[in-house]
């Protein structure tokens, strides 16, 4: 049976007319229904005659991913691990924010594959491996279940303000499922997502960069975390394969709006990248981007790889880029008290030990 959260509004048109026989204007009531209303049954949908429901109850499905646990840390982040319908377990997770009324905000962290391909060292996802890639239906169905958390069912007021493709897996490697995804959100007859609340992280992808900018329907995050293509190689070997110098040549010509930079991630690795030297040889790298630099601290646990940077050595490689007059943020982890880096979640309850430390 097909689950209709795999299809797009075209594709629901289609498919009602196709199977149904049933007018366009019944797609754009269903999908309402689906995305906005966060119906899970057709009867809910009490604007559908009931003759079309039983009909649509013996061909279709409506299917959410399952909260398999719910941990929410002593901040506000709340990070959810979910069973999608073939056992397999992605996390997504909810970072929240006060906004100037006073009303909490939430940003969602979205997964897009089943493990990860890229194996970077410091990342409990990439170190778990590849299991295989998500759906559009598993990928938009994170957003039901954290709006249904979240009470939030007002599409005109939502809390759920901000996306960020930031969590298992690499999105530019399941490019069609997340492009779809990206159409899906930024439709304003469901979920409604301005591009500018969307962001797309990508640890440097060649096939697929292009396509994202001109498709203008999310802002671009690149996860750099070395400066130089022989640290990157040392700290994210497969991501490396295409040359750190093509990669900032690459984004030196990337499609860009008014007003819209690169946001450039760089985790601090205690004693690795986080230096002097990897300062200047980062300030040189960026000079002539159009972004900006959120540096994230590490987050170690027992067993960990590497170690946390020291405050100094964080303070230090900041006002360095700020004397080189390049925009940069230190961004603490949140969640660590409840393991709210990537993977780490189901890395603990699939192996039953402490989850290897990631950002």
């Amino acid at each position: 049976m097909t689950n209709l959260l795999d299809l797009t509004l075209p594709e629901l048109e289609a498919w009602l007319r196709d199977h149904l026989g049933e007018p366009g204007f019944r797609a754009v009531q269903i999908w309402q229904w689906m995305w906005q209303k966060l119906a899970r049954d057709f009867t809910e949908m009490t604007n559908v005659s009931r003759a079309c429901r039983e009909r649509l109850a013996g061909l279709a499905r409506i299917v959410w991913p399952e909260v398999e646990s719910v941990a929410e840390s002593r901040d506000g982040t709340t990070k959810f691990l979910l069973r999608l319908e073939d056992g397999a377990l992605v996390e997504t997770v909810l970072i929240p924010s006060d906004s100037r009324e006073g009303v909490r905000r939430w940003t969602q962290c979205l997964s897009s594959q089943v493990g990860c391909a890229m194996g970077c060292t410091f990342c409990a996802t990439g170190q778990a491996g590849f299991e295989r890639q998500m759906s559009m239906a598993e990928i938009l169905g994170q957003i039901l279940v954290a709006r249904k958390h979240l009470g939030d069912a007002r599409p005109d007021r939502p809390v759920l303000r901000n996306l960020v493709f930031m969590g298992m897996g690499e999105p530019l490697l399941n490019l069609r499922q997340v492009m779809r995804s990206l159409e899906c959100l930024n439709n304003d007859k469901g979920l409604n997502f301005s591009p500018r609340r969307i962001t797309v992280s990508t640890c440097g992808i060649e096939k697929g960069l292009q396509e994202l900018g001109e498709s203008g329907l999310a802002y671009l995050a690149v996860s750099l975390h070395a400066p130089t293509q022989q640290l990157r190689e040392r700290i994210m070997p497969k991501a490396a394969r295409w040359p750190l110098d093509d990669l900032v040549r690459a984004l030196k010509s990337y499609p860009l709006k008014t007003r819209e930079r690169i946001t450039l991630e760089y985790l601090l690795l205690g004693g690795v990248n986080d230096g002097p030297e990897q300062a200047r040889d980062l300030a040189k790298l960026v000079a002539d981007l159009k972004g900006k630099l959120n540096l994230i601290v590490y987050n170690p646990t027992d067993g960990a790889p590497y170690a946390a940077p020291d405050e100094e050595r964080i303070l230090a490689f900041e006002q360095y880029l700020w004397k080189r007059r390049i925009t940069a943020i230190v961004r603490k982890s949140k969640g660590q008290d409840i393991s709210a880096a990537c993977g780490q979640l189901k890395a603990a309850r699939t192996s039953g030990v402490p989850a290897p430390a990631g950002p």
